[in-house]
């Protein structure tokens, strides 16, 4: 699955490293990493919605997806790029919805 939104934020390469260094920010994790993280533990415990992956799907997933396809991402990245190719490829979210979400985002940052 191609998704276009992911295929720009892989190119654009602002992984938090980079972007932690530009404005001087100490703190080793991004400030969406808890939100990420609750995203998976809520998807972890969604067994009732069969288009959610299991904890196993998702880890199986992400392991697969980070060491090929999103393989140049540092960690957190790959993991956020990742569980959105999952939950796109499972019909979850729309690259449409995508590209709204991550448009609203750029927004308020640059506002």
């Amino acid at each position: 699955m191609a998704s276009e939104a992911l295929e720009r934020i892989v190119e654009r390469n602002q992984v938090w490293p980079r972007m932690a260094a530009k404005y001087g920010v100490e703190n080793p994790l991004p400030p969406w990493k808890t939100s990420l993280d609750g995203l998976c533990d809520a998807l972890d415990q969604a067994a009732c919605d069969t288009a959610a992956p299991s904890f196993k799907e998702r880890r199986d997933e992400e392991d697969v997806l980070s060491a090929t396809r999103y393989a140049d991402l540092p960690y957190p990245e790959n993991q956020l790029v990742s569980l959105a190719h999952s939950l796109m490829a499972r019909g979850l979210i729309t690259e449409p919805e995508l590209q709204q979400k991550l448009s609203a985002i750029r927004a308020r940052l640059e506002a």
